[in-house]
């Protein structure tokens, strides 16, 4: 996941946080509806923001659009020794993001199931947002 690929929710381009880059090991299971994940980022500055839970998400948008979160991972954490944050784990829906969509009411994580990533998933980005960035610090387009 690189700065260059973040955009804003017009769509627009937005450049990122120069010089962080993000890799986002990602493995389903449709039977069971779970995802693990190991994300990696090195360069990231700045504090984590977003109206979601967390600022680390799986998107549901084609290569630069900008589309809702439908899974929040936790937050990568500094590793003591190391120049990059880590966060490792698997989650199992129903998922939740933290976002009510107004119209509906509903969280964007409701009724998401990873077998969607499976269907498309060049449909689908990873990425995490910082306080120097807000629309995106890095995005990696899935598929």
């Amino acid at each position: 996941a690189t700065p260059d690929q973040v955009v804003n929710v017009n769509n627009t381009f937005t450049g990122g946080l120069q010089g962080a880059v993000g890799f986002y090991d990602i493995g389903i299971n449709t039977d069971l509806d779970t995802i693990c994940y190991y994300i990696r980022l090195y360069n990231f500055q700045g504090n984590y923001q977003s109206p979601a839970r967390t600022a680390t998400h799986l998107h549901q948008a084609a290569k630069g659009k900008s589309g809702p979160p439908r899974i929040a991972f936790p937050n990568p954490s500094v590793i003591p020794g190391k120049d990059y944050r880590v966060t490792a784990g698997c989650q199992t829906g129903p998922f939740t993001t933290g976002i009510i969509v107004n119209a509906t009411g509903l969280d964007t994580g409701a009724g998401f199931k990873v077998a969607q990533i499976e269907a498309n998933p060049a449909g689908f980005f990873v990425d995490v947002h910082s306080s120097l960035a807000v629309p995106g610090a890095v995005r990696g387009q899935m598929g």
